[in-house]
């Protein structure tokens, strides 16, 4: 879509080492007063990872020294783990007036196909956006709003609930990730997916995730779906029920252990 919009989309790599948080000294570089918009995700897909407040205050610093605006996708800012603080870069000074704040429903509420989303912007730039939108996808299904109110304004008690059994996966897939020998796995602080390094098989991720689909029977995602910083790491998503959970990993640590040996 940024080439649609005859953008150039330039990629930033993320930092393993600080939970899949942006490498700052590399968005430094890239950015320039040809930058228009900086898209942040977080917490994210595919890493689960959670951008430091440290991280955001040096990234509104970049985006008002260059006078580029700021799209913050939090749409997972309610899936977060062990008490780690999500902090929103509108947060911090002058960040209102150029951050367009993305949300929805199909995470936090499972409304998952009902493509029921919003945006918090300027209002002038809101009027454009209502412009684009009325032309481009016309209306939102009126059942879908209602849904949506009432949603935002009932019981919350479900949403702790389905957070609670989200950590729950969060720590089985990570803990059974970690045992198979060649995976090294980091736990995500937000989301519903992990993001193991798998570099240690030494093929590239898309033919292990194709690998694993024929041999093991299980579906992910090679990193490199996500851009070419995804190479060496697999996405998997654990919003699913513990069984399958286990089952997955038992079938991945099988066959894994048949490609060791073999490169071996």
């Amino acid at each position: 879509m940024i080439r649609v919009a005859g953008g150039k989309p330039v990629p930033v790599p993320l930092s393993e080492e600080k939970g899949f948080s942006v490498d700052l000294d590399a968005l430094k570089e890239l950015v320039s007063d040809r930058t228009r918009m900086i898209v942040l995700n977080s917490p994210g897909n595919p890493t689960g990872g959670i951008m430091l407040s440290s991280d955001l205050e040096r990234i509104a610093a970049i985006a008002e020294e260059h006078d580029c605006w700021i799209l913050s996708d939090e749409i997972y800012s309610r899936l977060v783990y062990d008490a780690v603080s999500c902090v929103s870069i509108v947060n911090f000074p002058g960040m209102k007036e150029r951050t367009i704040l993305v949300d929805g429903f199909s995470k936090t509420y499972g409304m998952t196909g009902w493509r029921l989303g919003y945006g918090i912007m300027p209002p002038d730039l809101a009027e454009r956006v209502g412009l684009l939108l009325t032309h481009s996808i016309g209306c939102t299904a009126t059942f879908t709003q209602y849904a949506g109110i009432e949603a935002l304004t009932g019981p919350q008690e479900q949403v702790e609930k389905a957070r609670a059994e989200f950590k729950k996966r969060r720590d089985v897939i990570v803990a059974g990730l970690r045992d198979i020998s060649g995976i090294r796995c980091q736990r995500p602080d937000g989301a519903f997916y992990v993001f193991p390094n798998v570099k240690a098989f030494g093929k590239p991720v898309d033919e292990l995730a194709d690998y694993l689909l024929e041999e093991a029977g299980v579906a992910l995602l090679p990193g490199t779906a996500f851009g070419e910083f995804g190479e060496g790491f697999l996405r998997l998503c654990y919003a699913t029920s513990l069984r399958k959970i286990n089952e997955a990993l038992d079938r991945i640590a099988q066959v894994l252990k048949q490609l060791g040996t073999h490169a071996g």
